[in-house]
Parts: structure tokens; sequence; C-alpha cells
């Protein structure tokens, strides 16, 4: 089924399915975890259109790339063009906020992290954004401190808030306007907490948002 936006309730958005643009360590305990340089300025990356996938069909797993890491991270639709703008703009054009896995080819990356390429092919592959179906903005109380979880086959594997991102939320979708025009459709990444680990083939994924829950599978 090809993915498309929607809100809990269920009915699909009128809004395109367009790139996703992600920040790299944008958590200190995750750098830490995988023994990463604190950037000096944001690491920004995208994902194709075709890396989108609802969360409740079956994850596939690309087949002999080594391991595929799970980050839980929180999604920010996009509702209005942002191009150029401040936080408060920014604030302003978000349609929802949902729940990601950014899967990662963890061994791909780091060969190409060693020769100095870009992580796309360990990144944007299809199907290597899973993502929730969107809350409305008004129902965070606090974006910026809001919890987010993971569950692999009942065993806690990543726990954060994102109070604790280095680069806030409103801030990140400012600066990244500065660089590339966000779109309505349009999804941004904003970073993962520390956990972060492999997936195999039939783990039961439980994903956390505030108070709501997605279940989630690997084929």
């Amino acid at each position: 089924m090809a993915y498309r936006h929607r809100y809990l309730e269920g009915d699909p958005l009128d809004l395109p399915v367009g790139k996703v643009v992600c920040i790299g360590r944008n958590y200190l305990d995750h750098i830490r975890e995988l023994g990463n340089v604190v950037p000096e300025t944001p690491i920004l990356f995208m994902k194709p259109a075709t890396a989108l996938s609802a969360l409740d069909e079956p994850i596939r797993l690309p087949t002999d790339r080594g391991e595929c890491h799970h980050e839980v991270e929180l999604a920010v639709l996009v509702g209005r063009t942002l191009r150029q703008a401040d936080a408060a703009t920014a604030r302003s054009a978000v349609a929802g906020y949902g729940v990601a896995l950014d899967l990662t080819l963890r061994d791909v990356q780091n060969e190409l992290k060693k020769k100095g390429h870009p992580w796309e092919i360990a990144k944007a592959f299809d199907g290597s954004c899973p993502l929730s179906p969107f809350v409305e903005p008004g129902a965070l109380a606090d974006p910026q401190a809001t919890d987010l979880t993971l569950w692999v086959n009942g065993e806690p594997r990543q726990q954060g808030n994102t109070r604790l991102m280095m680069i806030g939320i409103f801030e990140l979708m400012a600066h990244i306007s500065t660089h590339f025009t966000l779109r309505p459709g349009d999804v941004v990444l904003t970073g993962t907490p520390a956990g972060v680990g492999p997936l195999r083939s039939g783990d039961r994924l439980l994903l956390g948002l505030a108070g709501h829950r997605f279940a989630a599978r690997v084929a």
C-alpha cells in the first residue's frame, strides 16, 4: 500500500508525500554511545519520499548489508512552505507530530564514514523511515518536553525526552529552511536518543510518543 500522511483518526491528510530531512547527532548520549565527535554545526541529510512507509506495515530490512539499527525519533510534519524562516514561523507551520524510525545500515554507514563518503545508501533506502500517524499540534502539551520510547520484544531499548535535544525542534526547522526549502508534506526528523541497536526478522516493536503507543513488527 502506498504511504499517505494520516492523523490518528485514520483519514488521509490533504498533503503530498515529500522528502524527509534529518539531523544527525542531536542528543549527547547518542553521540557518546557511538563514539562520535560533537558537531560544531548541524549534520543534515535527507531521505526521499520512497523511504516513507506506514509504521503498521511490516518493516522489511535490506538483506546481506550488515546490521540494520533502529533509531526512534520525533517526526514533524510540515504544513506550510518554509524558506529562510525563524523559529516562531517554523512552529506555526507544523501540521502534526509523529514518531518515526530512522533505520540505519550501521555497518554500511561505518564504512562510508571511514572513507569520508555521504551516508545516503545507509540511511535513505526504500522503507528506511517507518512513520506513525500524526497527532495534531495542540495534542502535545510541550513538543520540546515530550517522552520518546522504543521497546523491542517487550524490552526497553530507547528512552529519551525531546528537552535533551542539542538543537530544539523549531530552531532546527528554521536552520533547515536556510539550506533547503521545506514544503507542505515534508517531514523533519529531529534526532535519536541513546540505545540504538540492531533489528532482527520477527522482532515486535512498540513506539511511544507522550501517551500514544504504536505497534510495529519486522517482517
